[in-house]
């Protein structure tokens, strides 16, 4: 039998190894020059391959349709992913947050484990060869590329999102997926910076970390911990991204993007902590303690917003004032204007509507012998490995099923 793969990211390449046995010819049709190039940029180019966390708490950080995935994630779970790329002779390690990353801090390890494994597969692959259409006559499809058309038995759509559309992902998939009758869920930035209204770009470049960050909308509150990055427009950094994937399905035209500054302390802790810094600075100006309470470029964006001057001496300064200044290292608030378009995003979410495709298989519940994985699926996660592996465990399910199909 003949196996088309359309896509040679992660998804595409571990459904190929997978799918081929002795009874079938496997193909994998790549646009790019070569494979895995959206891997290649992952993790700043580090490739967070993975997250070594169990199945459960895994599921806890899918955004989007975790109860689809259930099946995939058990049967190719993080730890298979794992010991998929070290015994292709990559060693890998464990950093916080269980980030899964080669030990070199090279992404081109990861990707050389898969080609490495589809080598060993007698894969044959087709670079700079862009598909334009696939059709099926009579049981057969039929793959249209500028390098000439293929039929097969069964098509894999391995094509990604529409998230950094210069490694290829352009969409097309959703355009095949919606040419054999599947819908689309509508499309959205996934894991992106957020921009704010009105803001002092002074901030850009402060990093800040330890910190809580909270997006309130429609009366509804997404928090995470961690790290983030003021950017020239507004905010970025994992935290940021991964609220961003929270919200990005909600109108956010009026949502406030909130700081805890100072998460590990409640407000009676800090109370008594300025009470007990003020004791050294009795009789000099407030701002000469800031520095003690605050990163440097963000003490004039925090005095602008208090209703006393800076300049005001520390032995007159009130409960009241206290309470203001908690208040406002608690509750350091931004008014939202926008998520950045899908462009920026690391990941897509939206896309081909789960309720239509088999989650044992991968297989279209609508056309026999099509199926989809990886990001091209209505299926994204927070940031942190999970959406690598989301693309591993549909690939896997794909391959397998395939294989069984084709005698193996």
């Amino acid at each position: 039998m003949q196996v088309i793969v359309i896509g040679g990211g992660a998804s595409g390449m571990l459904c190929a190894c997978y799918a081929k046995n002795e009874f079938n010819t496997v193909t994998l049709l790549e646009g790019n020059d070569k494979l895995g190039k959206k891997l290649y940029i992952t993790g700043k180019g580090r490739c967070n391959v993975t997250n070594n966390c169990s199945p459960q708490d895994f599921l806890s950080n899918i955004v989007s349709n975790s109860k689809f995935l259930y099946g995939g994630i058990y049967t190719f779970s993080p730890q298979d992913t794992i010991d998929f790329i070290q015994n292709q002779g990559v060693k890998l390690k464990t950093e916080r947050g269980n980030r899964v990353f080669p030990v070199s801090d090279k992404s081109s390890d990861i990707i050389k484990a898969l080609s490495n494994a589809l080598k060993e597969k007698s894969i044959n692959i087709k670079f700079d060869c862009k598909v334009q259409n696939v059709t099926k006559e009579n049981d057969k499809f039929v793959v249209q590329t500028n390098c000439g058309n293929f039929v097969a038995d069964i098509v894999v759509i391995a094509t990604g999102g529409k998230s950094y559309p210069t490694t290829g992902s352009t969409g097309f998939g959703y355009e095949i997926a919606e040419r054999f009758g599947h819908s689309i869920v509508p499309i959205k930035p996934a894991l992106v910076p957020i921009d704010l209204k009105n803001f002092n770009k002074d901030l850009a470049g402060l990093s800040l970390k330890n910190v809580k960050a909270t997006v309130k909308v429609n009366n509804k509150e997404y928090s995470d911990f961690g790290e983030m990055l003021f950017t020239h427009t507004g905010v970025s950094g994992p935290i940021v991204l991964s609220l961003s994937s929270r919200v990005n399905r909600q109108d956010i035209s009026k949502a406030k993007f909130i700081i805890d500054l100072k998460p590990a302390l409640n407000e009676s802790q800090l109370d008594d902590r300025l009470l007990r810094d003020f004791q050294g600075y009795l009789n000099k100006d407030f701002k000469n303690y800031l520095p003690e309470l605050l990163p440097k470029s963000l003490i004039e964006e925090f005095s602008k917003r208090l209703s006393f001057s800076e300049n005001k001496k520390i032995n007159s300064i009130t409960k009241e004032n206290r309470q203001e200044i908690i208040n406002l290292l608690k509750n350091f608030t931004f008014d939202i204007k926008s998520l950045q378009s899908v462009d920026f995003g690391i990941v897509t979410a939206g896309g081909v509507n789960t309720a239509e495709v088999s989650p044992k298989t991968m297989e279209s519940k609508l056309v026999s012998n099509l199926y989809f994985v990886g990001e091209v699926l209505d299926l994204d996660a927070v940031t942190g490995g999970f959406n690598i592996q989301i693309a591993f465990s549909t690939g896997y399910l794909a391959g397998q099923d395939i294989s069984k199909k084709c005698g193996g």
